[in-house]
C-alpha cells in the first residue's frame, strides 16, 4: 500500500533500543565501563560472546547494542556505544552490608580480565528498604563526605561519596520508600549513566590542562608578530609570513587533535546535566545534593574544556586575520614595484626609440652621402661621353632628391615592419 523508507522499523525501535528492565528491592548492582573505541567492535563482541557461550545464553544480534539476560543467580546488562562498553550485573537478594561481597564477585575472574579497553567507571550500587542511621551510612562510605538528596518526588533517598575505595569502585546506597520495580530500574540506570557520561566528559579535561600553556604560547607569539607587523621599523615581510605559516599550521594541528574530545566531552555533559533533571532532587538537610556537587566539580572543569576550545577558535581567527593582512602588504609592495618596473621600461623604450631615431637619421644621412657619390660618378661618366652637363651642378641638385626619396622609403619600410608586429 505504502513505499515504506528503509529505516523506517529500525527508527521506530531505537527509542526502545536500551530499555533498563525494573529492579526488586533489596537488590545490587556492580557496573564497569570500558574505554573502547570503534576499532575495537570486533574484539568487545567477541569477548561478550564468549560469556554468552559459557552461561549459555541465547547471543546478541550482530547490530545489537543492548542486551539484557538472567544467568546463574544474577542478571547481566551489556551496552555498546561509540567509545565505550558498559557491563552491568545485577541481584535481588537480601544483605546486610551493601557493599560487602558485591555482585561482581560472581563473574569469573578470568572472563573479567579479559575485558578489552580500559576500565574508566567502577561503581557498585545498593538498593534497600532499611533504615540505616547517619553513622551506619557513614561507616558504609569510610566516613568520606557524603553526598545525597531525596529523589523521584520522596520515594527514594540517595547517598554517594564519589570517591573510589579500596577495591577500587565507588559506591551510591539507594533507600527505596516507595518505588515500584520500574522506578527502581530508572533510578539505577540514571545514577549508573550520571557517573560514567561524568567520567567520559572529564576525558577532555586533562587535555585542556595540557594545551593550556601551549595555546599561551601560540597566543604570546601572535601578539609579538602582530606588533611587528603594525611597527614602522622594516620587517622581512617573508620571514614573517614563515612564522604566520607556521601559527597556522600549530594551532589547526591543536584544534584537530582536540575537537572531537571537547565536542564528546560537551555532548557527555548535556547528558549529565538532564539526569541531573530526572532525578528531581530535593535537599536533604546537612548534605549537598548530586547537582550541587557536578555543579560545583565538573562544570568547572567542562568550562575549562570550553574555554580552550573557544581560545583555539579565536586563535585561528586571528591567524588567518593577520596572515591575510600580511598578504594585503605583500600584495601592495609588488604592485608598487611592479609599477616601477614598468616605468623604468618604458623610460627605457623610450631612449631605445630615442635611439632609434639617431640611428636612422645616421643611415639616411650615410645612404644618401654614397648615393649621391654614385650619381656623381654618373654624371661625370655623362660628362666626359659628350652630354651637355654641369655634373658638379647634377651632383648638387640630386642631394636633396635622393635624400628625401631614401627618407620617405625608410619611413614606408618602419610603418610595413610596425603593421607586421601588430
Amino acid at each position: 500500500m505504502f513505499v515504506e523508507h528503509p529505516q523506517r522499523v529500525a527508527l521506530h525501535n531505537e527509542i526502545h533500543a536500551r530499555p533498563f528492565g525494573g529492579v526488586s528491592s533489596p537488590a545490587r548492582c556492580s557496573c564497569i565501563a570500558f574505554h573502547a573505541g570503534e576499532d575495537l567492535d570486533d574484539d568487545v563482541r567477541d569477548h561478550f560472546l564468549s560469556f554468552c557461550r559459557r552461561y549459555s545464553l541465547t547471543p546478541p544480534a550482530a547490530d545489537q547494542k543492548y542486551y539484557e539476560a538472567a544467568c546463574d543467580g544474577f542478571t547481566v546488562i551489556w551496552e555498546r556505544h561509540a567509545e565505550f562498553t558498559v557491563y552491568v550485573f545485577k541481584r535481588s537478594a537480601e544483605f546486610d552490608d551493601p557493599f560487602e561481597d558485591p555482585v561482581i564477585n560472581l563473574i569469573p575472574q578470568d572472563w573479567l580480565s579479559a575485558t578489552p579497553g580500559q576500565l574508566i567507571v567502577g561503581l557498585h550500587i545498593a538498593v534497600e528498604k532499611t533504615g540505616r542511621n547517619d553513622e551506619e551510612i557513614s561507616r558504609l562510605f569510610d566516613h568520606n563526605g557524603l553526598t545525597g538528596s531525596r529523589v523521584l518526588g520522596g520515594t527514594a533517598k540517595v547517598w554517594t561519596d564519589f570517591r573510589l575505595h579500596g577495591d577500587g569502585f565507588g559506591r551510591i546506597l539507594i533507600r527505596d520508600q516507595g518505588m515500584e520495580q520500574l522506578q527502581t530500574g530508572r533510578l539505577v540506570q540514571r545514577l549508573k549513566e550520571i557517573e560514567v557520561y561524568r567520567m567520559m566528559a572529564l576525558l577532555a579535561f586533562p587535555l585542556a590542562h595540557c594545551a593550556t600553556p601551549k595555546v599561551s604560547e601560540i597566543d604570546t607569539r601572535l601578539s609579538d608578530i602582530t606588533a611587528e607587523m603594525a611597527s614602522k621599523t622594516q620587517t622581512n615581510d617573508e620571514e614573517t609570513l614563515s612564522k604566520l605559516t607556521d601559527l597556522a599550521a600549530q594551532t589547526e594541528e591543536m584544534a584537530a587533535s582536540l575537537n572531537y574530545r571537547f565536542s564528546a566531552a560537551r555532548a557527555y555533559y548535556r547528558i549529565v546535566q538532564a539526569r541531573l533533571l530526572e532525578l528531581r532532587e530535593e535537599r536533604v538537610e546537612g548534605l549537598q545534593t548530586i547537582t550541587e556537587f557536578m555543579e560545583r566539580r565538573l562544570a568547572p572543569a567542562m568550562r575549562t574544556c570550553q574555554n580552550i576550545g573557544d581560545r583555539l577558535e579565536v586563535l585561528s581567527k586571528r591567524v588567518a586575520r593577520a596572515n591575510n593582512l600580511l598578504r594585503t602588504r605583500v600584495d601592495i609592495l609588488l604592485e608598487a614595484q611592479n609599477r616601477d618596473l614598468l616605468a623604468s621600461m618604458d623610460r627605457r623604450v623610450k631612449l631605445q626609440l630615442r635611439l632609434q631615431q639617431t640611428v636612422e637619421g645616421l643611415s639616411v644621412a650615410a645612404i644618401t652621402y654614397y648615393a649621391v657619390g654614385l650619381l656623381g660618378y654618373l654624371f661625370k661618366a655623362l660628362k666626359d661621353a659628350g652630354v651637355p652637363i654641369n655634373d658638379r651642378m647634377a651632383t648638387g641638385l640630386a642631394v636633396p632628391v635622393v635624400l628625401a626619396a631614401i627618407w620617405i622609403s625608410m619611413r614606408r619600410i618602419r610603418k610595413a615592419l610596425h603593421r607586421a608586429d601588430t
